[in-house]
């Protein structure tokens, strides 16, 4: 099934190309890449804790044993199984009860996602880290990922900072102060910008 790319996308890329020649380059070496979307708000919030400081291909084999295991990935199954079980899948033993405390606040509705798409980010950031187990990092890759928002720029993301570096710093890592003030250049697109940059070391899409 082809994936269907957000309504801002073309909008986005051709002003970021007109702005920045590095993007204009990074958005003509990559015309098929598209922000997907799961459509699944646990499981792509479950996606990002089993990502956490992991590689992509790691990120990957971990899900797909883990995925195995549980059989149904739904809120009201996973929050009955033993974070001892999911940690034979190669979870950390914490990620493990971050999977299982986080099934539970969808289970038990403390978690409602219908009402994130009428909210701003930062106010859905602000209650996805009440969950244990997401911070920042997590909750805006679900901005990025599920609701699709325009102009999220992830500064702690190691991918986003070597990308960066690579062409932007000659090299040179930015501190999250220096990549903020980079993103101004890139708004208000900072999602797009951020994804052709994964692409730039990963062809690979990433979809969590």
């Amino acid at each position: 099934m082809k994936i269907r790319a957000p309504a801002y996308w073309s909008t986005a890329c051709a002003e970021l190309a007109v702005a920045d020649p590095v993007m204009a380059g990074l958005i003509a070496r990559y015309p098929d890449a598209v922000l997907g979307n799961r459509g699944d708000p646990f499981q792509t919030l479950a996606r990002a804790i089993v990502g956490q400081q992991i590689s992509v291909k790691a990120a990957d084999s971990i899900w797909a044993r883990f995925a195995a295991l549980a059989g149904t990935v739904a809120p009201g199954h996973v929050a009955t199984l033993e974070p001892v079980t999911l940690a034979a899948c190669g979870l950390s033993h914490r990620k493990a009860e971050y999977l299982v405390d986080l099934a539970g606040h969808f289970a038990d509705g403390r978690v409602e996602p219908a009402r994130w798409r009428k909210m701003e980010d930062e106010a859905v950031i602000a209650e996805l880290v009440d969950v244990r187990g997401i911070g920042r990092w997590t909750a805006e890759m679900f901005l990025i990922f599920n609701l699709r928002r325009p102009d999220v720029w992830p500064v702690d993301d190691i991918g986003l900072q070597k990308a960066v570096a690579l062409h932007y710093l000659g090299g040179e890592r930015p501190t999250p102060k220096e990549l903020r003030r980079h993103g101004e250049r890139h708004a208000p697109w900072r999602t797009v910008a951020t994804w052709y940059l994964w692409r730039s070391l990963d062809p690979a899409v990433v979809q969590y």
